[in-house]
């Protein structure tokens, strides 16, 4: 009898370990979701409580790689998600700075006005203000009234989170004003700020009035900061922001850096900002090369946009001094000068070219390998960005900063922060045209009073110091339009490299 009862107990055993087994399973796998559980309340709760973050943010990323870090799915079990959507290879984990924490005077609202580039400029002043004034900056509103039309929002052509993320240890970054502000009219003034202003006018004048209101609306922002006299950090900071927190949008860089390849693929290329478009003509009054309807057509486009100049502008004068684009006829004869031959590969970076390939065939007739983005792309890769003018010089904005040479044939905003952008990635090849000595030289060449030789070799001279070498912003004081742009040569930023340099640093442009 005792031993069918301890062979019963012995049967019995082996049931009993498997049911301990499951409950110590079953008891880890609950433990494990706990842990799991809590460790995301305690993401999402540190997300809350930090100034400058905001809501849903990048936490699942974190999310993740925290999951990597730490190994807590059980060996053998596989998560299989099934989505027939292509999506995007996902971006590299943020580097996530830590916030700064401020006093809060008020907030800072600003609309953004002008092209892609002087709205570029503006946003990194206005970032630069708010630190200085310890203000919370709400993202900056895009300017869809100019000539261009352009819908396009902040998060259309950069990267949102990213730009708030990545300077949260300098100043705090909503997306919108709180509601309970929305509703306060009265809270909130609207002005412009004084142009080229220090850090004493913004402290002095622009701090006080948060006493009074919560909220200050710069309604508009263009060169609303001096170029010069400013302390080094922030000087730094207007870099930080320009080449790190502006960062167009995965769409934008995708395509970009698809151009770039193709343009690579087939050797070295000249990017060629070619400034002779309906609105910078119309804007400067320039109409050499143009029939007589065409400068009919310019000039009532100009008196059409009253906050162009309305006075009468005597074309020619303008040239000889320098003030107008050139033409794409002159453009030839430059290129040609400067030594570069008919296998040069060069990007027309720009928009619509005043007479369109009319105007185009005596420079493609001197260089065959002339080339635009609507050449080299699908027309369904453009599609997005059709009506959007910003979106589109983003893209001849990247490839300009790439190229190994780019050569603006007029000194606008594309071209001075392009110039200041491949200073600050080593002093790229960007040659400077001297327009008034060009004019000069084409019509003494045109009038055969100088001969080709001649001709060519004094462009080549005139432009031996202008090709984007270190150098000192010129000053002047009490005017400030007349200075060197900050953004051109942000030479503050630029020491890392200057400072080893064998060449000059003391020329003045």
């Amino acid at each position: 009898m005792e031993g069918v009862v301890v062979d019963e107990v012995a049967m019995t055993m082996p049931s009993q370990n498997g049911r301990t087994r499951t409950k110590v399973w079953f008891v880890r796998v609950c433990t494990v979701i706990l842990l799991w559980t809590c460790l995301v309340q305690l993401i999402a709760v540190g997300q809350l409580w930090k100034p400058g973050a905001g809501f849903g943010g990048d936490i699942s990323d974190r999310f993740s790689s925290l999951a990597s870090l730490f190994r807590l799915r059980p060996a053998g079990i596989s998560v299989r998600v099934v989505d027939s959507a292509p999506r995007p290879p996902p971006p590299p984990p943020p580097l996530i700075v830590r916030s700064r924490i401020y006093k809060n005077n008020g907030y800072l609202k600003v609309s953004c006005n002008g092209g892609l580039n002087q709205m570029r400029a503006a946003i990194c002043d206005m970032v630069t203000v708010a630190r200085l004034l310890n203000l919370t900056l709400v993202v900056p509103e895009l300017d869809k009234k100019s000539f261009w039309a352009d819908p396009s929002n902040f998060g259309d052509i950069f990267d949102v989170r990213h730009f708030i993320d990545s300077l949260r240890d300098e100043v705090r970054i909503i997306k919108r004003l709180p509601k309970r502000l929305t509703k306060k009219v009265d809270n909130v003034l609207v002005m412009p700020p004084v142009s080229w202003s220090n850090e004493s006018y913004y402290l002095q004048q622009i701090l006080p009035l948060f006493s009074k209101y919560e909220v200050i609306h710069f309604n508009k922002t263009d060169a609303r900061l001096a170029n010069n006299g400013l302390h080094v950090d922030l000087q730094k900071l207007r870099c930080r922001v320009n080449y790190d927190a502006l960062k167009f949008t995965y769409q934008i860089e995708s395509l970009g850096k698809k151009l770039i390849k193709i343009l690579r693929d087939k050797g070295s290329f000249m990017a060629l900002h070619l400034r002779y478009e309906m609105d910078m003509l119309a804007f400067s009054g320039c109409t050499h090369g143009c029939s007589k309807e065409e400068a009919e057509e310019l000039k009532r486009m100009r008196y059409a946009y009253p906050w162009w100049r309305e006075k009468e502008i005597v074309s020619e004068e303008r040239r000889l001094q320098g003030l107008c684009p050139l033409t794409p006829e002159e453009t030839a004869l430059v290129l040609q000068a400067l030594g570069y031959d008919k296998n040069t590969q060069i990007y027309i970076a720009s928009g619509e070219i005043y007479g369109s390939e009319r105007r185009l065939k005596a420079l493609r007739a001197a260089f065959p390998r002339i080339v635009k983005k609507e050449m080299l792309l699908d027309a369904n890769d453009l599609q997005q960005f059709q009506n959007h003018s910003s979106q589109m010089a983003a893209l001849d904005y990247m490839v300009s900063i790439t190229s190994d040479t780019f050569i603006p044939t007029y000194d606008g905003n594309m071209a001075k922060v392009v110039e200041g952008h491949r200073r600050y990635l080593g002093f790229g090849k960007t040659i400077l045209l001297d327009r008034r000595r060009l004019v000069e030289l084409l019509d003494l060449h045109q009038n055969k009073t100088l001969s080709w030789h001649e001709f060519a070799s004094a462009v080549r001279q005139a432009h031996e110091k202008r090709m984007g070498q270190p150098a000192l912003r010129r000053v002047i004081p009490d005017k400030p339009k007349e200075e060197d742009y900050f953004y051109a040569n942000p030479r503050e930023c630029l020491c890392r490299i200057v400072c080893q340099s064998p060449l000059d640093v003391s020329v003045v442009r």
